[in-house]
């Protein structure tokens, strides 16, 4: 394990048992949404919000380098309405993340989570994301000093592995060391991560998943809150995980197919007096967050891009796809151009 700064001395001393339960989440983890790269921005978690105001969501990934140097209006901002909302950060050097985590604290984020699962290219070069799981004791200096930061709950999303490692009891190591850190919640990509061989759309594909190590980890962590995560299409399929773990997140079908969220308030929180929007009247509710944009300057495009699943599988939804994508890039863009494509749907 790397050794603390000295001019973090409040990392060195491991918080007792009490003061973890103090801080220890609110927030519900039983279904969400997961933290994609160009997917998960601020205009697709407000219309994803819209289903729901119970599931848990995530920005992209922010390095803390990022929020240190750069603009972390651009990179962190958000709207009220998208709560409860997560943060998730990248990065490897614990007061980095020290410092990022008590910035994002002052934005009012409900949970920080630590990106220990990205395989790309551009992550590894920085010594960060899935690269991360061969340094269980690096993970848990950062989970360490995001804890001392802030009192947000803080999580850690990962793998079950790197490249053709195939010992549950490494990956059950890694994880005992962030629970030992105080990681409130450990969220499991559940494949290995390939750091040479494949781009990041086959490390989401081609690995096998590897649901039972997750249930696996259940049992032997009964105290420790346990996401599953990867591959998960349905809400059938969310509910048979949950009879094995405390919550599932699932990545990239909701954002390709977002109307699979209509009805999973029912049922996945048992909620029955809930009303089961059409996909109209979601589109009618963007409507209003959609023009408030426009009039601030925001390009139609960068909102639309969200949208273009709304219709999948419907009649005509290629008609809406092809519509969209060749007119809302237009710098004339507005809102007249999303009244068209609805009219090729309705």
């Amino acid at each position: 394990m790397c050794k603390m700064s000295e001019e973090l001395p409040e990392l060195q001393a491991k918080r007792t048992v009490k003061e973890q339960n103090e801080t220890r989440s609110t927030v519900g983890r039983r279904f969400s949404v997961a933290p994609m790269m160009d997917c998960s921005d601020r205009h697709s978690r407000f219309f994803l919000r819209l289903f729901s105001e119970n599931i848990l969501l995530y920005t992209e990934m922010v390095t803390a380098a990022a929020i240190l140097h750069g603009d972390p209006d651009r990179l962190l901002g958000f709207s009220d309405e998208e709560h409860p909302l997560a943060v998730q950060l990248g990065g490897s050097d614990p007061e980095q993340l020290y410092r990022a985590a008590q910035i994002c604290n002052e934005y009012g984020y409900d949970e920080i989570n630590l990106n220990c699962g990205c395989p790309s290219d551009r992550v590894q070069s920085g010594s960060f994301g899935a690269c991360l799981m061969k340094d269980p004791g690096l993970v848990a200096d950062c989970v360490a000093a995001l804890k001392s930061a802030t009192s947000l709950p803080v999580t850690v999303k990962h793998r079950t592995g790197i490249d053709q490692q195939n010992d549950y009891d490494i990956f059950a190591g890694f994880v005992a060391a962030q629970v030992d850190a105080g990681a409130e919640a450990m969220i499991v990509h559940a494949r290995n991560a390939w750091l040479q061989g494949l781009n990041p759309r086959q490390n989401r594909e081609i690995p096998p998943l590897k649901y039972d190590w997750v249930y696996r980890l259940k049992q032997d962590f009964p105290a420790q809150e346990i996401i599953i995560n990867g591959g998960i299409k349905t809400l059938q399929a969310c509910l048979a995980h949950l009879q094995h773990v405390d919550g599932v997140m699932l990545g990239r079908e909701p954002y390709q197919n977002p109307y699979l969220l209509h009805n999973v308030d029912q049922v996945i929180f048992a909620q029955q007096q809930v009303e089961i929007p059409d996909r109209i009247a979601m589109l009618h509710r963007i409507y209003p967050y959609i023009e408030r944009q426009l009039s601030q300057g925001m390009p139609l495009t960068r909102m639309v891009r969200h949208l273009i699943g709304l219709f999948h599988g419907e009649p005509n939804a290629r008609r809406w796809r092809r519509y969209l994508s060749e007119n809302a890039y237009r710098k004339t863009a507005g809102i007249e151009t999303l009244y068209q494509a609805e009219r090729l749907v309705s």
